[in-house]
């Protein structure tokens, strides 16, 4: 098995730490289950209780080791700053909403009981003072049929649906059923381990597919969202319940290769199923679905958003909302309406509304959330919040979410962002290079003022994007190629080198030579890929699960077409990535 590589460096690491390769067996380890978090209740009445007994406490969740290392928190810096417009907006949010803290959480449950207790112990003479009056018994009523699910409510449609169907290509690792191939061999090929792009047997009629770190989330022209990969912590949104894979051993031959026809991973997680819909009202119609590392979220032609899975933070589990710490299935998010747009990062997740609102929740100890968290609420982060106007109140036209970073593209092609800067990932030079380097407030990125940008994408510590006149452009951490750039593009002005004089930041977008007609680019957490108008798709980076689609675990140091014969006649319009894996989609055989 080649070597993986590791955890990229931490906001409060060294700063010119080294990337260090690891077994690619750490990528299926078990997320830790989370339970739900107890309502936060008052009692009816004050007085004094019995002493109550401490709750006991939850046990730590277990960190998945395949997810890349997250940033360290950011150290504030001592220099007082102005209060922004969105700050006190968070402050008034959380003011309002309930202030329930990851302790208090823990207790709600044994509070309730202690009252419950109190209560029981009270005299029954007060109880029969008044007695009730009784009532008649009603006869047995017959067992009643499962009520019929509540239409969607009346909402102004503002969406359209994807409409191109889609041919859709994987390749990459697989061990965590990330590939939805299944978990046996087919045609003498197995699920895992796939060198190039492969037609992927289950999927039809898909129009949208979304990419989280080691999950997967595609809608059908038929209006179905499918899920496959790690459900650990919900985010496939269905019960993957597995009683293991169990042969009858005695009824095999000696000569039997049936070993290695199964992988023995779970059937359940690893092929393509619809979602749980018990709570999704009869006639919703789903536009888009994204996928951050353990959550997925799908939005309606309403504009209303549903979600499932959880949010990790630097600590753990972070929580999906302020009372529940994993949704297993599909839930709506109250606090969003008349949503235009998502895009998710590893933690986080953005909405664009109607009105030119940007909304923004999840994990934000980088900042990606674009306003400061209070220390006395460790769950303020996960409400969907306003992050303030845009400089010179910019129209936003398209949200896209690096790792730990955010961008905007307005309406007039000028790019904004915010979040983990570290790596130069924001192309802004400021604290590039520092540990725990970050941008709080979204900001003009003067570096691309002379660009038209079109498209754009973020990996863990590096960027790119494609220009309306087709160049690509890419910036930010240079260590595993993840920039595709030639040696000769890196000078003292643009890059920062480190003690043994190698380059590591590359600080400024940088055109990258040899590649023309981009019109769509997207990023892994160390790879990446270009899509260009005559629907060639190429590919470069770190590459060590075959997650370049290009047939080697050899990192691929310049943009390098995929060009197998599975996809060399197809025209790709598609391309995604996660952590150990790609994607890509193609139009229809004979219809391009």
């Amino acid at each position: 098995m080649p070597p993986k590589r590791a955890a990229a460096a931490a906001a409060d690491g060294a700063s010119a730490p080294k990337r260090v390769k690891t077994s690619a067996a750490a990528t299926t380890a078990t997320k830790a289950n989370g339970v739900k978090k107890a309502d936060n209740k008052k009692p009816a009445e004050k007085k004094a209780a019995p002493a109550k007994k401490a709750a006991p406490k939850k046990a730590d969740a277990t960190k998945k080791t395949a997810a890349t290392k997250k940033a360290a928190a950011p150290k504030k810096s001592a220099k007082a700053k102005p209060v922004e417009e969105s700050d006190k907006e968070n402050e008034v949010a959380a003011e309002r909403a309930p202030q329930v803290n990851g302790d208090k959480r823990e207790h709600d449950e044994a509070a309730v009981d202690a009252e419950k207790r109190d209560k029981a112990d009270e005299p029954e003479a007060e109880t029969e003072a008044a007695p009730a009056p009784k009532k008649r018994r009603a006869a047995a009523a017959p067992a009643k049929a499962p009520a019929p699910k509540k239409p969607a409510r009346e909402l102004k449609v503002i969406n359209e649906p994807p409409a191109q169907v889609l041919d859709i290509f994987v390749f990459g690792e697989g061990t965590a059923g990330e590939l939805g191939l299944g978990s046996v061999r087919v045609d003498g090929k197995k699920p895992i381990d796939v060198k190039r792009p492969r037609l992927n047997h289950n999927l039809k009629n898909v129009v949208q597919v979304a990419c989280g770190g080691m999950h997967v989330a595609a809608l059908t022209k038929d209006n179905k969202i499918l899920t496959w990969g790690v459900n650990d912590q919900g985010a496939l949104g269905r019960d993957t319940n597995w009683d293991g894979g169990l042969r009858d051993v005695d009824a095999e031959d000696d000569d039997s290769d049936s070993d290695d026809d199964d992988t023995g991973m779970n059937p359940k997680e690893s092929t393509p199923a619809e979602i749980d819909t018990t709570d999704i009202p009869e006639g919703t119609t789903w536009v888009q679905v994204v996928a951050s590392d353990s959550a997925t979220f799908a939005l309606t032609t309403t504009g209303l958003v549903y979600g499932w899975g959880t949010f990790r933070s630097n600590e753990g589990i972070l929580g999906f909302n302020k009372r529940v710490l994993v949704q297993r299935t599909p839930t709506l998010i109250p606090e969003l309406s008349k949503i235009k747009q998502l895009a998710a990062g590893l933690n986080h997740v953005l909405a664009l509304d109607e009105k030119n609102k940007i909304y923004a929740w999840g994990a934000g100890q980088q900042a990606q959330l674009a306003r400061r968290l209070l220390e006395r609420d460790d769950t303020a982060a996960l409400y969907p919040t306003g992050i303030g106007a845009l400089p010179g109140r910019a129209k936003a036209a398209k949200l896209a979410c690096g790792s730990y970073h955010s961008f905007v593209i307005d309406t007039n092609a000028r790019v904004y962002g915010w979040g983990l800067n570290n790596y130069a990932e924001l192309g802004v030079e400021d604290e590039a290079g520092q540990d725990g380097g970050f941008v709080m407030r979204p900001q003009r990125i003067e570096s691309l003022a002379p660009y038209k940008v079109v498209d754009i994408a973020g990996g863990e510590h590096h960027s790119l994007a494609c220009t309306e006149d087709g160049q690509l452009l890419t910036w930010g951490r240079i260590d595993g190629h993840q920039v595709g750039q030639p040696s000769e593009s890196f000078s003292e002005d643009n890059t920062i080198w480190d003690e043994r004089n190698k380059p590591r930041i590359l600080l400024v977008p940088t055109i990258v030579p040899d590649i023309k007609n981009v019109v769509k680019v997207a990023a892994g957490t160390d790879h990446s890929f270009a899509i260009t108008e005559e629907g060639h798709v190429y590919s470069w980076g770190f590459s060590a699960n075959y997650q370049t689609g290009q047939g080697t675990t050899d990192d691929i140091e310049a943009p390098t077409r995929i060009d197998n014969s599975a996809i060399r006649d197809r025209k790709i319009v598609f391309a995604g990535a996660g952590g150990q894996y790609g994607i890509v989609g193609a139009l229809p055989a004979g219809s391009e």
